[in-house]
């Protein structure tokens, strides 16, 4: 039995084979899902569900509060824009890397595995959109977050601008640094209550430790990532600062991205 073909050129063009498996090219035009539609599709995923949605609405409540019972009740002399801007990106500190973990774990806690992997095969190119879209809501946070410290500052703060170009941009790298560091362990362990509970107690149970050992305290200079971004969100870096956040980078951010990219390419989708 032999089996019709459309001669349309826009839908399969058959170029060769039998008549009972024909051979058909593929379309012409650029192959695959452009990696711009797979950022959108990931940005759009983060903030779609409800958990993604109540995240950024929990952290935005969270700031705003902070800022104005600091305002309201806190000493006047400290109000300034970037005593306000410290105070409103600390909690931001602590749940932005969870954004990060629910972007790199969606496909493996809501089911959507197939889907994604199915529409686009190249597995690498999502956890790339992934990684971008988590850091790019991140600075939308982040921008909002400066947009209401300066606005409490104008209506009950100092109405000092003292943040320093130095200081802020340590601030934006820091905070990018922590939602990547939430990437990472999501594709590390690919279950968002571990990689939340890891992302939150290693780093603490680390520093802790480097705190109550003498013999790791050498280490916790190099490795203990708190501690080394701390003059980073000052703007107080230099040669071995640098050097030792690269390094606390390279333990916590760098090596679980790269072990967890390997599991995301490797591992079966069921």
């Amino acid at each position: 039995m032999s089996t019709e073909m459309s001669t349309d050129q826009t839908l399969a063009p058959v170029v060769g084979g039998t008549d009972d498996v024909p051979t058909v090219t593929a379309l012409p035009g650029r192959p695959g899902v452009p990696f711009g539609r797979t950022l959108q599709a990931e940005l759009r995923k983060m903030v779609d569900t409800r958990a993604g949605r109540w995240m950024v609405i929990v952290m935005a409540a969270i700031a705003v509060l902070v800022l104005a019972a600091f305002v309201i009740w806190g000493p006047a002399e400290d109000a300034s824009f970037q005593g306000l801007l410290e105070l409103a990106t600390l909690p931001l500190a602590m749940l932005l890397p969870v954004l990060g973990i629910m972007a790199a774990t969606a496909e493996w806690t809501q089911r959507t595995g197939l889907v994604t992997f199915t529409l686009e095969p190249r597995r690498g190119r999502v956890v790339l959109a992934k990684a971008l879209a988590a850091l790019a809501l991140a600075v939308i946070v982040l921008a909002a977050a400066v947009a209401a410290s300066a606005l409490a500052n104008v209506v009950g703060g100092t109405g000092e601008w003292d943040l320093t170009a130095a200081a802020g941009a340590g601030l934006v790298l820091a905070l990018l640094i922590y939602v990547l560091q939430g990437v990472a362990f999501g594709l590390l362990f690919l279950n968002t209550p571990v990689a939340i509970v890891s992302v939150l107690v290693l780093p603490t149970a680390w520093s802790i430790a480097t705190a109550a050992i003498s013999a790791l305290q050498d280490a916790g200079e190099w490795l203990n990532l708190d501690s080394v971004t701390t003059p980073l969100f000052a703007g107080e870096m230099g040669g071995k600062e640098w050097a030792q956040l690269g390094t606390a980078v390279a333990v916590w951010v760098l090596l679980p991205l790269t072990i967890g990219t390997y599991r995301v390419l490797k591992r079966e989708v069921k």
